[in-house]
């Protein structure tokens, strides 16, 4: 891993970076407050004057991630546009996007153990984005009778359930875990199967 070599500028922003540099190739519990100094390029007495320890970096690049996240996540969905079916479907693959695209975000936010109520900060930004989710489930129930619409909330976790053993299992490239068909189509049948159980899509769609 290449040392970045930090010599002016945001010093607090080098970190994370190095921080998420790391959690890539370590996890988010591999390495120390030292490491992350070092990749950095500055002493490891620097780092306090920024984070109180490595759980508040993680926890800063989960922050950073949350914020990328819900910014996908509020395009993808478009304010249900072109229809309600395709802007609940384009959440799916805008998270599978997402995990691909910033794993060491991803990590530090699903995956570190760090608690969205670690800060009001953080679960303000994190709520942004997974309501985007819950605004699609709800919007897309609507479709279903009441009397077997499941709350938006179950909606949402049950496709964020899918969407996160797609990524874990397929779209990390974990050894061991190939699988014959891209992670995307994946997703895309598996919430299709999902869909035709609830009725919004007809068996044959």
């Amino acid at each position: 891993m290449a040392k970045r070599g930090y010599h002016h500028g945001n010093l607090a922003q080098a970190l994370v970076e190095a921080c998420l540099d790391l959690i890539k190739v370590k996890g988010p519990t591999g390495f120390t407050l030292s490491e992350a100094a070092r990749e950095a390029g500055v002493t490891p007495a620097a780092v306090y004057r920024h984070f109180e320890g490595r759980e508040d970096l993680i926890a800063e690049a989960a922050l950073q991630g949350y914020a990328i996240f819900a910014d996908r996540m509020e395009t993808a969905y478009d304010n249900g546009k072109p229809s309600a079916l395709t802007a609940f479907l384009n959440t799916g693959q805008a998270y599978l996007a997402f995990a691909r695209e910033h794993p060491g975000h991803y990590v530090a936010m699903f995956e570190s153990g760090i608690s969205i109520n670690r800060s009001t900060e953080l679960y303000k930004t994190a709520s942004r984005a997974l309501g985007v989710m819950e605004t699609a489930a709800a919007v897309l129930s609507q479709h279903v009778p009441a009397d077997r619409r499941p709350p938006p909330q179950m909606f949402a976790a049950h496709i964020w359930a899918l969407s996160h053993g797609v990524v874990e299992l397929f779209a990390r490239g974990a050894p061991g875990t190939q699988s014959p068909y891209p992670p995307d189509d994946l997703l895309e049948t598996g919430i299709g199967i999902y869909l035709r159980g609830l009725g919004i899509l007809p068996p044959d769609a």
